[in-house]
């Protein structure tokens, strides 16, 4: 009997790791040589009256020092926002836009992105699509995403999920920009 079962699976473990190496492929297979540039940067909302006084919404925020050069996506933990660096001679001003962290923060560093998916089902249950896959901490996935009903409340802090949140058209931009393999700087 132990035998079978371990025979069972270790097939279905060979099927999943098929299954996702495909996927993989074709999603590769179907991005672009060379992202879109992402259109220039609109001034962020206040997200409260307290961060309002700290930043003039008619100023770009700037990109994070120390978050590396070239084309990269920047992800500070500490303020809740997204930056996409592209190539400073046809981009000169990243596109950067606020969003709502997950309840695991993945550790600051430099990752490439895995995997991604237009439509799932995200681990709060909640439909997402445009999902940019890059890290995992404590077991859990880390990505970014977009809720298909556009709205970006903050998680149930009782959960363990790894979706940084986005509006649907910041979505759009980064489901543009981060291919597979590209670069992502974390910073605190």
């Amino acid at each position: 009997m132990a035998r079978s079962s371990s025979g069972i699976v270790a097939g279905l473990t060979a099927a999943a790791i098929a299954a996702v190496g495909f996927l993989g492929y074709q999603a590769s297979a179907t991005a672009p040589a060379h992202p879109p540039q992402a259109a220039a940067q609109e001034p962020a909302p206040a997200a409260s009256p307290a961060a309002a006084g700290k930043q003039d919404p008619a100023k770009p925020v700037p990109v994070p020092e120390g978050s590396g050069t070239g084309v990269r996506v920047v992800y500070s933990v500490g303020q809740k926002r997204v930056w996409l660096v592209g190539d400073a001679a046809q981009q000169p001003q990243p596109k950067s836009f606020a969003v709502m962290p997950s309840t695991v923060h993945p550790k600051p560093g430099t990752y490439l992105v895995g995997s991604r998916s237009g439509s799932v089902t995200g681990s709060d249950g909640v439909p997402i699509e445009h999902v940019v896959r890059f890290a995992t901490e404590a077991g859990v996935a880390v990505g970014f995403s977009a809720r298909v009903d556009g709205t970006t409340p903050e998680p149930d802090p009782n959960k363990k999920t790894g979706g940084i949140r986005m509006t649907r058209a910041d979505g759009d931009a980064m489901w543009a920009f981060a291919t597979i393999s590209s670069k992502v700087v974390v910073t605190p």
